[in-house]
């Protein structure tokens, strides 16, 4: 009876492992030579073939410095065809894509003899590389220290000149928004173009900044592109302040070629924050994360239907994170709250349902002392818990659930953190691990920590339609030798794949995972 029992016990066990391991299939590149041992991937996208192209900064010398850009080209097979190095040195970068069979890297640069600031894009084909340079935007302004906006949380206005870019997910579209002050001259434009550089709109937005600052932080456009929505805070620069109101509001802004409609989002006692804007069909909604008090400790999550020609709000809800997601996080302490979430991914569903999750996310700083013995400010970067949501196409909070995680680095973000792919009603998570198991922390709550080895395993987390949650390790560190870029893959949604860039040194190669 005994071996009976056992059999049965293994078997199931058995099945259960297979079936888990029939979620995904994965495909390993060959290992490549790569001659620059510091480098950044900027984009990865494919190549309309079935391909893969991607774009690196690579840095060198003594002191590491940007000396240029390196574009790669990879076949279906996973195979190097052809490899550039674009040799560009003390170039203020922006940003990087890959649309219409070209590589496009977005620089701000000052023209001293005109007195201006100028976006530049570097461009060329990846088939015959050949780099052309244009100017598609100036700015007259006094040169100043930093005129780039790189966090959309923490903007300086009084430099007397900002401006920031933002593009939506798909890297279709774009804005430039560019905030100019001097004396009395107060301007401040958003500037509208497409993947392929045409100026799609240009808004004065001036008569907005008299009274407010903006910050924006999401993007979205309508399908045919002839409008665009931006979302972010909007800081009073006058107004008289009680201990329960905050500086600052998160505001709507629809633009399109005839002109601009702006939106607050202001509810007495409900402090929305990390708003993203995203359509459901024909639906403009606007979803992301409240709290009950002004100090940005999240309570829930905030859903808004909006009209969008007028963006006057039709419907809000506020749901409250439920005890099931605070047990998964905290465990039993009541005392704690969320903050610093950073949205990661947002889908709707076949039935109309919206899924989406963030992540949290932090910077932290200390001195430690260096080589020659002085003392030198570090900077680290927290990628934490993974918080992931279902609402319905109304708005109600289905489920939420806390993934815990806990990851630290002070060098290369793309190996920490994680994607995610939505298949039907379930998400998929990839997060890249030198542990071998996550830690048990009770019952129902595990904690994944990066590890101390130099290979990395890649685990795979499941969330499926009613939010139950499995995980199982589904790529060995025996098997991909080179530790993934976990958080940079391309998605293929249309055929749910995920392509990975595996770098450590002078190797390199492609890690190519499908959801079944």
């Amino acid at each position: 009876m005994f071996r009976k029992i056992f059999l049965v016990l293994f078997l199931a066990t058995l099945n259960l492992s297979v079936a888990q391991k029939a979620d995904v299939a994965y495909n390993i590149g060959e290992k490549y030579n790569d001659k620059y041992k510091y480098s950044n991937l900027l984009a990865i996208a494919d190549d309309g073939q079935g391909g893969t192209v991607i774009v690196r900064a690579y840095y060198t010398g003594i002191v590491l410095k940007p000396k240029g850009y390196f574009i790669e080209h990879y076949n279906e097979d996973l195979e190097l065809l052809s490899e550039f190095n674009y040799k560009l040195k003390n170039a203020n970068f922006v940003d990087a894509y890959i649309k219409n069979g070209q590589a496009y890297l977005l620089f701000l640069e000052y023209n001293y003899d005109r007195m201006a600031y100028e976006y530049q894009v570097h461009r060329s084909p990846y088939t015959d590389y050949q780099f052309t340079k244009e100017t598609i935007l100036t700015i007259p302004s006094d040169p100043v220290a930093e005129p780039l906006d790189r966090n959309y949380y923490n903007r300086n206005f009084s430099s007397g000149f900002t401006t920031s870019v933002l593009f939506n997910d798909e890297k279709s579209a774009f804005a430039i928004t560019t905030h100019f002050k001097k004396g009395k001259n107060n301007q401040h434009y958003i500037h509208v173009f497409d993947a392929g550089l045409n100026k799609l709109m240009e808004h004065d937005f001036s008569a907005e900044v008299e009274e407010k600052n903006y910050a924006f932080e999401t993007i979205t456009f309508s399908e045919d592109f002839s409008n665009v929505y931006l979302v972010g805070k909007a800081y009073f620069k006058k107004k008289r302040f009680n201990a329960t109101e905050r500086k600052f509001q998160y505001e709507m802004v629809r633009v399109s070629s005839t002109g601009g409609t702006t939106q607050s989002f202001y509810t007495p006692g409900k402090f929305p924050e990390a708003l993203k804007p995203i359509f459901k069909g024909k639906e403009l909604l606007c979803l992301g994360f409240y709290a009950d008090r002004k100090d940005n400790r999240y309570n829930g999550i905030s859903y808004f239907k909006m009209n969008p020609r007028t963006l006057e709000i039709e419907s809000q809800k506020f749901n409250p994170f439920s005890e099931q997601f605070m047990k998964d996080k905290f465990g039993r302490e009541d005392d704690k709250t969320l903050k610093n979430l950073v949205f990661k991914g947002m889908n709707i569903t076949s039935k109309g349902n919206i899924l989406f999750n963030a992540e949290e996310y932090f910077t932290s700083t200390s001195t430690q002392a260096n080589s020659s013995g002085g003392r030198v400010l570090v900077t680290r970067y927290h990628h934490n818990d993974i918080v992931s949501a279902k609402l319905s196409g109304e708005g109600d909070l289905i489920w939420a659930r806390n993934i815990n995680k806990t990851e630290v680095t002070q060098g290369d973000g793309a190996y920490a953190s994680y994607s995610s792919l939505t298949k039907d009603d379930t998400t998929y998570f990839f997060i890249s691990t030198s542990a071998e198991n996550p830690q048990q922390l009770s019952d129902e709550r595990i904690m994944f920590k990066q590890g101390l080895s130099r290979n990395r395993n890649v685990f795979l987390i499941k969330l499926d339609e009613n939010g139950r949650m499995n995980y199982e390790k589904v790529i060995d560190d025996t098997d991909a030798r080179l530790p993934l870029m976990v958080s940079k893959p391309y998605i293929d949604k249309l055929h749910d794949e995920l392509l990975f860039y595996a770098k450590r040194g002078s190797k390199k190669q492609l890690v190519q995972v499908a959801v079944k």
